[in-house]
């Protein structure tokens, strides 16, 4: 009933489907008009000698009439699927079958009589034909061909019922019901396709309208190109991409307009070329890179385009989507630039030293040769970068580049791994002399002066080589052991080339162990304190006690203090010993003579760390020790690594009353204003000045004499280390300083062994 028009009178869906229907029929009446023609030529043909012509020439002209009327409106439903058909449309479009059937019933009432039985049977086969070409030319209008077969059929079977034809009527009865079924069932499935297509004109215009909100709101814009690859359908972004007005680059083919100009296209890019090649195979691409120029600017786009094809499958062009991506390319570029290279140095880092010294790997292995890594350190560079800047640091930086660069040859990569630490792969290693010639050249250059910001600067290098694949077969292994062969080269002293020995692992992992040995012997209190006396000059009495950490453990026996005070300082574990150190020296203290102070040095970790004045309150309140007996040293180095810091902290247990000595004057990078700005109590003068002076080196003299001098007019007080001889004491004392440590006085002690010294002296002078 649907499909006839017969249910839902006038509602909304009968109105949808009315209008998909009505709107095929302009396509389909000239069927109707030809088959109507052909047929009623046909019947005058066989009643032209029986029938008066006037008649037949009435009922062709009544025929043509309704014909011509029905053509013209099934013309004006052309549209119906855009809007509203009304059921008086429906009623008229229906009139015009139901007219013409009424004019087929004359020649089967009226004209039939006048002729024979042959005649008779052409007729019927006259109006059967007519009514099945109407069943499957058209379809679009199934109530229109059911009131045109029941008016035709029905005058038909009467007429034979009425001429004692009864087969022949029964048999044209069965064929109208057939041809009914076929007419309601040709309209079925005419109206399910105008459906499906009226589906996918919907959802194309959906695609169509996302696609341009999407080009409307997004960077992308939409391109389309036909079967020879011309421009259509260009839209204002795509156009605006090209550099073009719309109207400009309409039908112009897409690759001549991203193309060089002038270029052929067999010297296309790579990727330009890749995108011809998908058009003409007409394949599927997505997110294609794709080198263009427009207008002679460079750029880069990222296509992805689908063909398109019409109802019957033919190929009829291609559209998709694209986007400008020349700034993320650069930024891809600049980070890729960025993971491959040092940005102060612009030297290889550390990813592509590894990635170089891995391919010198296998080219060693494949042909049976040898390559090198060449670790290279810095000599001196920390003070620098502390004293000076970290600008500084970083431009000195770039003046080793340079010259590192200079050295370099072929088959060699220099990179920087980080800091001060830069490294050199030389691809072809057989001949060993080039890599100890690389390592001269390399400490030569870079011991040079440097001038940077109107300072002459010194630093040195350290070089350590491991080969491969003799010393490894892996990079980590390779960069390992020339890691090791540089750490020995440093603790010799610096400025020298070490290549790698086997038995470097064997010190490498006695440090190790040496470290775990360390952080628990700071947990289960493994460490005691030895006491060293510092006399007077004049009267050699003991006026304090500088306090020296010792460490015996339970896995290495007694450790000396130049192994594990440098190691201690690596590994940041000093601050813990040294908060112990200043806790337990202030707690022994507390039973010696009052006059008598505890001199503790602090390490330049400790001072920096932010409770240290805390600490020092703390050490003091547990122990009950006076803040005038305690006596902080700290060396020239605190001032390079933060000089703020180092100066509030050493202010505030100033301000305690504790006193401040500087250890170790005259051998640190410090400036002497610093002496100026804080009050130290002591400046003590290292033991090299001290054997030296007593070997009669003038220039040891002359610094005595001067920290002295110094010392005196800034009413600080001076102590001598070092001191093993009685002449050394009586040189001391002739120079001026006030106070003596050394082994002619006493070596360090426990803190049992110092309290007898103060019970011997009490004896002596009850004795005396």
């Amino acid at each position: 009933m649907a499909v006839l028009g017969l249910k839902g009178w006038g509602g909304g869906e009968w109105t949808r489907l009315r209008g998909l229907q009505f709107s095929a029929l302009p396509h389909q009446t000239h069927r109707r008009v030809i088959a109507h023609t052909v047929m009623a030529a046909l019947v005058a043909y066989l009643y032209i000698d029986t029938v008066h012509v006037g008649w037949i020439v009435g009922w062709i002209a009544a025929l043509a009439l309704i014909n011509l009327r029905g053509t013209l409106f099934d013309r004006s439903l052309a549209l119906a699927d855009r809007r509203t058909v009304t059921p008086w449309e429906f009623y008229r479009q229906t009139l015009t079958s139901v007219v013409s059937g009424m004019l087929w019933t004359v020649p089967c009432i009226f004209f039939a009589p006048s002729g024979g039985i042959m005649e008779m049977m052409a007729l019927l086969l006259i109006v059967m034909t007519l009514m099945a070409g109407s069943v499957f030319f058209y379809s679009a209008a199934p109530a229109s061909i059911s009131a045109f077969i029941l008016i035709v059929s029905s005058a038909s079977v009467t007429h034979l019922y009425l001429s004692g034809q009864w087969g022949a009527a029964i048999a044209v009865g069965l064929f109208a019901f057939g041809a009914l079924g076929g007419a309601i069932e040709s309209g079925r499935t005419f109206l399910l396709a105008r459906i499906a297509e009226e589906n996918l004109a919907e959802k194309e215009e959906v695609v169509s309208l996302l696609l341009r909100e999407f080009e409307e709101n997004e960077a992308d814009w939409l391109w389309e190109v036909d079967t020879t690859r011309r421009l259509r359908s260009v839209s204002p972004r795509f156009a605006f991409a090209l550099g073009s007005k719309q109207k400009d680059v309409e039908g112009k083919p897409l690759l001549e307009l991203i193309a060089t100009k002038d270029c052929p296209p067999e010297r296309y890019a790579p990727s330009l070329r890749e995108l011809a090649e998908r058009l003409k195979n007409r394949e599927n691409f997505s997110n294609l890179l794709v080198h263009v120029s427009i207008k002679g600017e460079e750029r880069w786009w990222e296509l992805s385009g689908t063909p398109m094809r019409d109802e019957r499958g033919r190929f009829i062009g291609f559209r998709g989507v694209g986007s400008d991506v020349t700034e993320q390319r650069e930024s891809s570029e600049k980070i890729a630039y960025l993971a491959r290279y040092d940005t102060l140095t612009s030297l290889p880092n550390r990813l592509q030293l590894n990635e170089a010294l891995g391919e010198a790997l296998r080219y060693a292995a494949q042909w049976r040769t040898r390559c090198a890594l060449l670790m290279v350190d810095l000599d001196r560079f920390k003070a620098v970068n502390d004293s000076l800047g970290h600008m500084t640091g970083d431009k000195l930086l770039a003046q080793v580049s340079s010259r590192l660069q200079a050295i370099v040859g072929d088959g060699q990569l220099c990179g920087r791994l980080g800091g001060d630490e830069f490294a050199i792969v030389i691809r072809d290693a057989s001949d060993p002399d080039r890599i100890d010639e690389t390592a001269r050249k390399v400490i030569a250059a870079l011991s040079e002066p440097y001038e940077v910001e109107q300072h002459t600067l010194y630093v040195g290098a350290s070089v350590g080589s491991a080969i491969g694949p003799r010393d490894g077969t892996t990079v980590e292994e390779l960069m390992r052991n020339a890691d090791l062969a540089l750490y020995r080269a440093k603790d010799v002293g610096g400025g020298e080339h070490f290549k790698f020995k086997p038995e470097l692992h064997a010190s490498a992992e006695e440090r190790r162990q040496l470290e775990v040995s360390l952080r628990k012997a700071v947990l289960a209190d493994e460490f005691v304190l030895h006491y060293q006396p510092v006399v007077d000059a004049r009267s050699e009495q003991i006026v304090s006690f500088e306090a020296l950490v010792r460490w015996n453990s339970p896995e290495h026996g007694f450790v000396s203090p130049g192994k594990f005070i440098p190691l201690a300082e690596d590994t940041r574990l000093i601050v813990p010993i040294g908060r112990w150190v200043l806790s337990q020296a202030c707690m022994e203290a507390r039973s010696w003579p009052d006059h008598v102070k505890v001199n503790v040095n602090v390490s330049p970790e400790q001072l920096l760390e932010p409770e240290f004045s805390r600490e020092v309150v703390d050490a003091l309140a547990a122990s009950g020790l006076r803040p005038e007996r305690l006596e902080v040293e700290v060396t020239e180095s605190i001032f390079v690594r933060d000089a703020m810091t180092a100066r509030n902290a050493l202010e505030q247990i100033m301000a305690l009353g504790c006193s401040v000595a500087l250890d170790d004057f005259g051998t640190g990078y410090s400036s002497l204003g610093y002496l100026r700005k804080l009050r130290f109590s002591t400046i003590k003068v290292d033991r090299t000045f001290v054997q030296g002076a007593a070997q009669g080196a003038n220039e040891s003299l002359a610094i005595i004499n001067a920290v002295v001098a110094m010392a005196q007019s800034m009413h600080m007080t001076t102590t001598a280390e070092g001191v093993e001889t009685p002449e050394e004491a009586e040189l001391i004392r002739n120079l001026g300083c006030d106070k003596i440590q050394g082994f002619y006085f006493g070596r360090p002690m426990s803190n049992d062994e110092a309290r007898r010294l103060f019970k011997s002296d009490n004896a002596q002078r009850k004795a005396g």
